[in-house]
């Protein structure tokens, strides 16, 4: 048995300590097409099953993009990776299925079935995670080995004292924390039917994520959509796979899957964004109170780079 680092022996913000479990990876490949939210572009994924300590990456015509904070590219309203001129868009769904469900290690294969090579997208199918979760569970888990038959430790970051990032008005706090818990605020004042509200819940297990997060879908603005598609953006967007609230008429596509569904909807966000700090198969999502308010992929990758200059200055 082999740990891929170990944690800091000094105090730290940051420490890496075992969860008590072994890395895993899936069972058998697993496969989904759609099309994509903001391209508009039908694309083809398939994840595999990989070796332990590999951690997450996406292979983009034999091209290797890790599923890294490092390589996130700041783009509106989705997350992105980007390298040697490679761009991946809307990778949020996909990685926090398979963070929250304890895939540790894959190789995310990605073509875009429309014929563009350098620009994908991963497909937005219901605007949730889960056929995400669906596909994961049909295959299963199991524990992870690197080539010469070794099972790796998994340790995930814990935090020794609170981090706080803000921008403007929006804000994230994580607050030291024996388990993982998640508290998401929004604010959408000019749509009645949005508003203000909270979705705040810990994560024990995979099957609180499967029930209370994977199935809430993404959203917008019925009176923002055609502004949004002018510029470049939601091409693929349908009623189909987004909740659209409009400011006088209410929601457009009702029912809701919860009363609180866009608030899940950013703790889903949330997870994905933040697996990002994952290395070498470890969890990404650190160990603590993560409380996040008005925030979204921009201010998440602000601070999952500030939690790696946490580690830069440790070492």
């Amino acid at each position: 048995m082999k740990t891929c680092f170990g944690a800091s022996k000094s105090a730290s913000p940051i420490s890496w300590r075992s969860t008590g479990k072994l890395q895993r990876t899936l069972a058998c490949c697993i496969e989904r097409s759609g099309v994509g939210l903001h391209s508009g572009k039908v694309s083809k994924v398939r994840i595999w099953p990989h070796l332990a300590g590999e951690g997450r990456w996406f292979d983009l015509h034999s091209n290797r993009i890790p599923a890294s904070i490092d390589f996130v590219e700041k783009s509106p309203l989705c997350t992105t990776l980007l390298k040697n001129g490679l761009r991946i868009r809307t990778i949020e769904h996909l990685l926090s299925a398979l963070e929250a469900n304890g895939v540790d290690n894959c190789r995310i294969q990605i073509e875009n079935l429309d014929g563009e090579e350098e620009d994908v997208e991963v497909p937005i199918l219901d605007g949730s995670a889960m056929e995400w979760v669906k596909a994961i569970e049909e295959v299963g888990l199991e524990v992870a080995k690197d080539t010469h038959g070794n099972d790796y430790k998994k340790v995930a970051p814990y935090l020794n004292e609170p981090v706080h990032l803000s921008r403007n008005d929006s804000s994230m706090i994580a607050f030291p924390s024996s388990n993982i818990r998640i508290s998401v605020g929004i604010d959408f004042p000019q749509v009645p039917v949005i508003g203000c509200q909270w979705f705040s819940s810990s994560l024990g297990d995979d099957s609180v994520y499967n029930k209370q997060i994977a199935p809430a879908r993404t959203f917008c603005i019925y009176e923002e959509v055609e502004k949004m598609q002018k510029a470049g953006l939601i091409k693929g967007g349908s009623y189909n796979n987004a909740l659209v609230g409009s400011r006088s008429r209410g929601w457009m596509n009702p029912p809701l899957r919860f009363e609180e569904e866009p608030a899940r909807h950013k703790a889903l966000d949330l997870i994905g964004d933040l697996s990002l700090f994952a290395r070498s198969g470890s969890q990404g999502l650190p160990v603590a109170h993560i409380v996040a308010y008005k925030s979204g992929h921009g201010l998440h990758g602000d601070f999952g780079r500030y939690l790696r200059s946490l580690l830069s200055e440790e070492s």
